[in-house]
């Protein structure tokens, strides 16, 4: 997370005005500071055989069952292995498991006898792990728990809480049976496998991962660095959570780091483009960033209103001074090429006339000012968009006041409700399970779910309830004709834009910064750190 002392700057001085060039300030400010910063410091001894990875996020979890921030997830995949993974169409693969089809309730998962099934603790990975890391997701107890051990409730439990059973065939086989049809089901097994053994006796995987992945988990000796080791060559990496941008670009130019990853200003990419000892990749996104309104409030539950936000949002010069040349507008949760994608769909264009038409209509105006709250990350550059949708909205009347939270409060308050707005993103979305899991009406965090005693765990923040967003959603999942069930994902998409429970913003682009003895290195659509499986170092001094 980024300093709040950024964010007060930030909200005193906005850098982005429609229709005026004020990004220049920005720049001066910025590089002067990193000018002198490299004056008055010096270099420090490191180890030059260690890669060292700098994030602009701290890693919070290591525990696949409770990870949700992206950091932590991409970092987990390199030390856990899946059932399932995803190809170039974003399509499901088998990664530690094939699968077939029983019946439209019943799948067979076969462990395959490639890489991947040794632990790090030397003990083998067979079909009771799989069933005990899925039990521990549901929640339920496992064989040989401890009496103390209790498990918690996972995040990720919305998205498998259709399994009504798990049947151990043998060691290499497994079955899944299900409450309902769905035959997107095997996109939803992506979660880490882990030992049963350890899972019974309640060990500390978020301190002490165990994983079968490429990497292992060597320490993790402060809240800010994470060593880790990769089996096939005992390379050694460190990720360094260094807070703020312009210091972590600093430390790339010293050779304090050797890779960044996302995360900077256009300003920073740029100044580091000139640098003949650093290499920048670019690469077309999926991450989803979105404005999201709480539609249990009394002025956005009207949808003029909501539409007049989004007419309001010049998204385009957002994109064009703020990003790199890959970013691109968005219209939905999946792009356009994803294949539960829709390919023509068109978002809602800046109309800042239109969108005080359709604020006077809802009633309000200069006597009657629509008020907002809006809540963000205290990541700098996050700080830095929600600021200029502020100015933008302002320029139409409406009034927004930015608050800017660390990670945990600020995940914690969209959880419960407690927003007017606020802008996030979703990362690495791949599976159509998206649709029940935000946006179905039984999905709202905390609602009694139907037919039963329990409360949902999704993630329909915004308390967005709508009849025919559900029956589409429900609908194609129970259909297993996939140009059928393409079709009913675009008319879901379609509903959506039209209903506006968020304003889509745009698809990040994904940059990676390297020093000039780093090879090996390819970004994933997704922005995973994967391809550190096949990255080297070579003539460094």
């Amino acid at each position: 997370m980024e300093q709040l002392s950024e964010v007060s700057r930030s909200n005193q001085n906005p850098q982005c005005h429609s229709g005026k060039e004020v990004y220049c300030r920005y720049s001066r400010h910025l590089l002067f500071g990193l000018l002198l910063f490299l004056l008055l410091t010096s270099c420090t001894k490191l180890d030059p055989s260690v890669i060292r990875f700098g994030l602009a996020s701290v890693v919070q979890k290591l525990d696949p069952r409770f990870s949700t921030d992206a950091t932590s997830t991409r970092v987990i995949r390199l030390l856990y292995r899946q059932l399932v993974d995803f190809d170039h169409n974003l399509r499901p693969t088998p990664d530690l498991a094939s699968w077939k089809m029983i019946s439209p309730t019943h799948y067979r998962f076969t462990l395959s006898q490639s890489e991947g099934r040794l632990f790090h603790d030397g003990t083998r990975l067979n079909a009771n792990d799989v069933k005990a890391t899925y039990h521990a997701v549901l929640g339920k107890k496992l064989v040989g728990q401890a009496n103390n051990v209790k498990q918690k409730i996972s995040p990720h439990k919305t998205s498998v809480a259709l399994i009504k059973l798990i049947k151990v065939i043998d060691v290499n086989t497994i079955d899944f049976h299900l409450s309902r049809e769905d035959p997107a089901f095997p996109g939803y097994l992506v979660i880490g496998i882990m030992p049963a053994h350890l899972l019974a006796k309640g060990h500390d995987f978020n301190r002490q991962p165990v994983g079968s992945g490429a990497f292992r988990f060597i320490s993790w000796p402060g809240q800010n660095v994470i060593n880790l080791i990769r089996l096939r060559d005992k390379q050694q990496f460190t990720f360094i959570h260094v807070n703020n941008s312009t210091t972590r670009v600093l430390k790339l130019l010293r050779g304090e780091i050797d890779m960044i990853q996302n995360n900077l200003p256009i300003e920073l990419i740029n100044y580091l483009a000139k640098d003949k000892h650093i290499k920048i990749q670019y690469r077309r996104g999926s991450n989803f960033s979105y404005l999201a309104f709480n539609m249990k409030n009394k002025h956005l539950k009207d949808r003029r209103v909501r539409l007049a936000i989004a007419h309001a949002i010049n998204r385009p010069r957002i994109v064009a001074k703020m990003f790199g040349p890959k970013a691109r507008l968005a219209a939905a949760i999946f792009t356009p090429d994803h294949w539960a994608g829709h390919p023509t769909i068109k978002s809602w264009p800046y109309d800042p006339n239109r969108a005080r038409q359709l604020l006077k209509a809802a009633g309000y105006g200069p006597s009657n000012p629509l008020q907002l709250l809006h809540k963000t990350t205290n990541n700098p550059f996050r700080v830095r968009i929600a600021t200029v949708i502020q100015y933008q909205l302002g320029q139409v009347g409406i009034k927004v006041k930015l608050r800017t939270y660390e990670w945990t409060t600020f995940y914690n308050d969209i959880k419960q409700g407690n927003f007017d707005i606020y802008t996030l993103s979703w990362v690495a979305v791949k599976s159509p399970d998206i649709f029940r899991y935000v946006y179905h009406s039984q999905s709202i965090p905390g609602l009694k779910i139907k037919g039963s005693s329990k409360t949902s765990k999704g993630a329909n923040r915004n308390r967005f309830r709508d009849k025919l967003t559900d029956q589409l959603i429900e609908q194609a999942e129970h259909t297993f004709d996939h140009t059928k069930r393409v079709a009913l994902y675009r008319k879901i998409h379609e509903r959506l834009l039209t209903q506006l429970p968020v304003m889509p913003l745009w698809y990040d682009q994904h940059m990676v910064a390297m020093r000039h003895y780093v090879f090996g290195y390819k970004i994933s659509d997704d922005g995973s750190f994967d391809s550190l499986k096949s990255v080297y170092l070579k003539h460094r001094k």
